[in-house]
């Protein structure tokens, strides 16, 4: 992943459909890769590879500026609205095979809508598959998004005061994945503008990890 003053990580982009997912991949990409829109049905049917090009002022080592570059993978969500749960694995799991089983996977964003309650059934089924996806080192090895924040702050809460009052269930699985969580404004202007903030905070969760990767 290291060489001289360039770096690539590798991201996994998991979620409900609707979450945001293939819009927080686009911006993460700079690009327009992946297909974003609303819609009454799942948007994403199969996993798509995007690759950025090389960005710069977001990380540093050793004093010296690195370019990054950023490998996403984005995923049909669950529950979807045309695939099964083992669909979704399986779908995934091949695409897993086939873009990092070399290199490995840095980081699984995981994007859960702020404005939408996590209810337990939910949350049960979404660590079950992160461990058939990632192992039992899952936890180590994902990041929560927490997107559509823009709604949250027109209902008053501030981040903090949404964590305070968020269900024990979500309060659970930050803990679990030892608070890597991001707040999102999923709103295309927002998303662009503050790119660069969220790969940043996204290359502190790998950095905290020492670089290390899981394998696939």
């Amino acid at each position: 992943m290291l060489d001289d003053n360039d770096i690539t990580v590798n991201l996994l982009l998991l979620g409900r459909t609707q979450s945001g997912k293939s819009a927080l991949g686009n911006s993460l990409l700079g690009s327009s890769d992946f297909d974003s829109h609303l819609s009454p049905s799942s948007v994403t049917t199969s996993c798509s590879f995007g690759r950025s090009c090389r960005i710069t002022g977001v990380t540093r080592r050793n004093g010296c500026e690195l370019s990054l570059r950023v490998h996403v993978l984005d995923t049909p969500g669950y529950s979807h609205s045309s695939l099964s749960k083992e669909q979704v694995v399986k779908t995934i799991k091949t695409a897993l095979d086939q873009h990092f089983r070399d290199k490995g996977l840095h980081l699984a964003l995981l994007v859960l809508r702020a404005d939408l309650p996590l209810c337990k059934d939910e949350n049960d089924h979404t660590i079950q598959m992160l461990q058939e996806l990632l192992g039992p080192t899952w936890k180590n090895f994902t990041a929560v998004f927490l997107t559509h924040t823009d709604k949250v702050e027109e209902a008053g809460f501030s981040e903090e005061e949404y964590l305070h009052a968020a269900s024990d269930t979500l309060l659970t699985l930050l803990s679990s994945v030892q608070h890597k969580y991001i707040f999102v404004d999923n709103k295309a202007h927002a998303l662009k503008q503050k790119r660069v903030t969220i790969l940043r905070k996204i290359m502190d969760f790998i950095r905290q990890n020492s670089y290390q990767v899981t394998s696939i």
